[in-house]
């Protein structure tokens, strides 16, 4: 399994590695359009590879995608939360019936009912 995980990488590697070279050529990613730019006065350009533009995408996306991931999944978070939180009430209260019930038997077999 550990290879066909390296080969994956490798094959993807290649394949990043084959984009990159293929798309060197300079483009220029601008603010606004120009006439709007003009209009106000913001003229901010940059001048980057292709491939740069391209890859800053992607990540981009995936950090957009798994953040909506997150919280789309905040319900189920909370609500094994407060799942978590009640089972731990739960289990206090039978260890403390436990505990009462118990006073009138013998601590070794408290002890031995704890223990399971």
């Amino acid at each position: 399994m550990r290879y066909i995980r390296y080969g994956f990488l490798a094959a993807l590697g290649v394949v990043l590695v084959s984009v990159a070279l293929a798309n060197r050529g300079m483009v220029t990613l601008n603010l606004l359009p120009e006439p709007l730019a003009e209009l106000l006065g913001l003229g901010y350009s940059i001048s980057l590879p292709l491939f740069v533009v391209i890859f800053a995408g992607i990540v981009a996306g995936l950090l957009i995608g798994f953040f909506w991931e997150w919280m789309r999944e905040h319900k189920h978070r909370a609500a094994a939360g407060r799942a978590e939180r009640s089972l731990k009430t739960t289990q206090r209260e039978v260890r403390r019936l436990k505990g009462a019930r118990a006073e009138d038997k013998d601590e070794v077999l408290v002890l031995l009912e704890e223990a399971s």
